[in-house]
């Protein structure tokens, strides 16, 4: 107690030795952790780079519903008790739409976020502690997330505003929209320059989850094919480079999905999940799959009710597209389940086995769900939690991807041994010749409930009308669907932008076809 007080007394015998233009009082205590203190280690970028990574696990979930029950995959199962709470999300399978979609904004937010923080890297790696070689690695990985992210935001809003520096006051938050052109622009210096400093190559697996030069390769070859003026020889050189870097796929479709394989051979880039239980890594999407279900701890191994919050009977595989596989598809049963058991009149479904698709028979009296299987793994451990990662790029659709450039650069012969690498895979035989609709069909069933069936469709340039033939059959299937539902034009290929950012940032633009939200 003695030097404890003797410590005091000392410290207020110093106080007069402080000027009066000294600042007695810390508003920041030198043990806080502030912008000006962070940004200055490697482990401080270490930190801020994961951090960057975060808003991919958003746009994998927000994706299930802006991407794959978009297009012709997937719909979603009428439940009377959603008419309220969900009817925001029912809504984008219909193409009913507008701003205030809930999924719509979470995604939008949650990638400029992702960009936010890698400008921050970018902006402060010069003035860190770190020498070149730290500087290079980190400032490549930040522009491959920036590149991603804003290749993610042009896909779905088309032209955005092009945050380029840290925030840092008010004048840099609001921006207008640039061009659709300017945005590729962007994405394509970015991850070129990301290129240029020396991502790492894939060379152990599993890897670590993060961006490699097969990401990078594959990310610009997307671009490349993508923007308004395509280039299909760049696109073609980067994913040539694809086939050299050591990927193979697995002998066994299923297996690119098991949990026990993340980051596997196959895999170019995947959205890592993690579930231990206290940490908010995980995964919903299995939980958002299978159908709402009285007793799920049947199918899932734990109880967790799916009937509201983390609510299920979403992205529910179509007739059609099961009927769409080729008889002997291993993807088939790989990819689709069907939950079979009872439902009473208050749609309270009871369910007493699973069943693969290709053998179920309808049974008189027995209900039956189709659900999404590819991210279905239990049993779970923890209610309403997975820990399944979610594919991004594969090395599957490299190959594919591949053969559908060849083929629009009209060299159809040298795409079809791309195309035979997959469908001997999936134990289907070789094609003689493939065409734009034969490549097209393959990617749709390889790279089934992974995101990529609605932007495929807007890149091929055969959104509109796909899309308007499936909302004729889901019309003339469903009764209930609106008059002007599916009435898809070239304003519906992009998003409304948010409510929220057309209300605060006055710079801002609505995209055509939809309210201003001011």
């Amino acid at each position: 107690m003695k030097k404890l007080f003797n410590i005091v007394i000392a410290s207020a015998a110093m106080l007069p030795l402080v000027s009066c233009g000294d600042s007695f009082l810390e508003l920041t205590p030198d043990t806080a952790i502030t912008a000006e203190t962070f940004y200055k280690t490697t482990t401080h970028f270490e930190q801020a780079i994961t951090a960057a990574y975060v808003p991919t696990r958003n746009i994998a979930l927000d994706g299930m519903f802006m991407d794959e029950m978009r297009s012709d995959n997937t719909f979603y199962t009428l439940y009377a008790g959603d008419r309220g709470p969900y009817s925001t999300t029912e809504v984008l399978a219909l193409f009913l739409d507008d701003e205030l979609v809930s999924w719509m904004p979470d995604r939008y937010n949650s990638v400029y976020v992702g960009i936010s923080r890698a400008n921050t890297i970018l902006d402060r790696m010069d003035a860190s502690e770190m020498n070149e070689a730290e500087k290079t690695a980190y400032k490549a990985e930040a522009l491959f997330l920036r590149a991603y992210y804003y290749f993610d935001l042009v896909q779905h809003w088309g032209g955005v505003p092009l945050m380029l520096h840290e925030v840092k006051n008010e004048t840099d938050a609001f921006a207008a929209k640039s061009s659709k052109e300017e945005v590729y622009a962007q994405i394509i210096a970015d991850v070129s320059e990301a290129i240029n400093l020396g991502l790492p190559m894939a060379t152990k697996f599993p890897q670590s989850g993060r961006a490699t030069m097969g990401a990078a390769k594959m990310l610009r070859a997307y671009a490349y094919m993508s923007q308004p003026n395509k280039d299909y020889k760049a696109a073609e050189q980067d994913l040539l480079d694809i086939t050299k870097m050591g990927y193979k796929l697995l002998d066994d479709y299923a297996d690119v999905f098991d949990p026990a394989n993340k980051n596997s051979q196959e895999s170019i880039f995947e959205v890592q999940f993690l579930e231990d239980g206290s940490s908010d890594q995980y995964n919903t999407i299995p939980w958002r799959m299978i159908p709402k279900c009285s007793n799920n701890d049947f199918l899932m191994g734990i109880a967790g009710s799916n009937y509201a919050g983390t609510s299920g009977g979403w992205c529910v595989p179509t007739e059609e597209m099961i009927a769409s596989y080729e008889p002997g598809d291993k993807r088939l049963d790989a990819s689709v389940a069907v939950a079979v058991g009872t439902e009473d009149a208050s749609q309270n479904f009871t369910c007493t086995e699973v069943k693969t698709v290709s053998d179920y028979q309808p049974v008189d009296g027995e209900t039956a769900h189709f659900f999404v299987r590819k991210y279905y793994h239990p049993p779970y451990q923890f209610s309403l939690r997975a820990g399944d990662n979610f594919p991004v790029y594969r090395y599957a659709g490299a190959l594919l991807l591949l053969a559908e450039n060849l083929v629009a650069q009209n060299r159809a012969s040298e795409a079809l041994p791309y195309v035979n690498q997959v469908r001997q895979r999936a134990g289907l035989p070789a094609l003689a010749s493939v065409n734009e609709k034969a490549v097209a069909d393959e990617m749709r069933h390889e790279l089934a409930f992974e995101n990529h069936r609605w932007t495929d469709l807007i890149r091929t340039g055969k959104a509109i009308e796909t899309m308007n033939a499936f909302g004729e059959t889901m019309k003339a299937k469903y009764p209930w669907i609106l008059p002007g539902a599916f009435n898809v034009n070239e304003n519906r290929l992009v998003y409304a932008f948010p409510m929220r950012e057309m209300q605060i940032n006055y710079l801002l633009e609505q995209n055509p076809g939809y309210s201003a939200g001011r």
